[in-house]
């Protein structure tokens, strides 16, 4: 294990190291991932920010989260993911990483970077031979066109390229989406709430249908929020989820399936403002506690 003092004092911190020393990676549930990629925005940037700025708030954290403490379970946080070379290559050590993490048992948590960086972790569980898993996916935007830009690899054909590799897919929260993603949600079966039933109606949980898979890995891009709850990303859409719709649907999902592994994309710090950061890293370690007490699925 590397030096903890080493550790602390890097750009990339252990999630929660103000209260927890960094486990043995095979005595850590929770694997945190970072991959600072940011290449293919097309609005504002500064993703590639993200998961340093979330590990860093993550020190002010309680360990109790208001109903467990999901610490108990062990937070190992890896070094960042090489983020170097073409969208394939990252894409690739992405996979690699993931693999490390299921070879040992564990669960993935990978902080992003743009939502490109979700198909390196499915990909990982993919060449890992791991099957019957579904994606549910929180979002503002579908991310199901083909290309965009012409770069099949951009943030806003993850989805597609997930759907393409006949992995399925439940969206919650989209509101910002072209008739070619709606083709394409029709093509593939796609299930879907999108923000205009979820937000008015004010749906805390789903139901997923009951030929979904019985594993699942929920991928989180912050701008599904509100911009009033998240407004530190690079694509905000008005007419998004709450706080609290998006920690109730999550475990309404945790509550039905076996989740196993998540992440959190596309946060992107604005200077001076470090509750955004805070709040970011809050959400993840509330959805660590979700999984920790929906124990029937461990």
């Amino acid at each position: 294990m590397e030096d903890y003092d080493q550790l602390v004092a890097l750009d990339y911190p252990v999630f929660l190291g103000s209260e927890i020393r960094q486990p043995l990676p095979e005595n850590a549930r929770f694997h945190i991932v970072p991959v600072p990629y940011e290449e293919s925005v097309s609005y504002g940037g500064g993703t590639a920010k993200g998961p340093s700025s979330i590990l860093k708030a993550s020190w002010q954290l309680e360990t109790w989260d208001g109903l467990s403490s999901p610490c108990d379970e062990g937070i190992y946080t890896r070094s960042p993911v090489s983020v170097e070379g073409s969208a394939e290559q990252v894409i690739d050590n992405i996979a690699k990483a993931t693999q490390e993490i299921l070879a040992l048992g564990k669960m993935p948590v990978a902080l992003g970077g743009e939502h490109t960086v979700t198909y390196g972790l499915i990909k990982g569980f993919l060449d890992a031979g791991v099957s019957d898993f579904g994606v549910v996916q929180i979002d503002a935007h579908a991310d199901l066109r083909d290309a965009y830009e012409g770069n099949p690899y951009s943030h806003a054909s993850v989805m597609k390229r997930i759907v393409d590799e006949n992995v399925p897919l439940f969206q919650l929260g989209i509101r910002a989406f072209c008739p070619e993603e709606i083709s394409t949600r029709e093509e593939f079966g796609v299930y879907y709430l999108d923000a205009d039933q979820l937000v008015p109606q004010r749906i805390h949980n789903i139901e997923l249908p009951e030929s979904f898979p019985s594993k699942v890995f929920f991928t989180v891009d912050i701008d599904g929020l509100d911009p009033s709850v998240f407004p530190s990303t690079g694509t905000p859409v008005p007419g998004g989820l709450d706080w609290y719709q998006t920690l109730n649907l999550f475990e309404s999902v945790a509550r039905q399936r076996k989740i196993i592994g998540f992440d959190l994309m596309e946060h992107a710090p604005i200077s001076g403002f470090h509750a955004y950061d805070f709040a970011a890293s809050m959400l993840v370690y509330k959805l660590m506690g979700i999984i920790q007490r929906n124990s029937q699925w461990s």
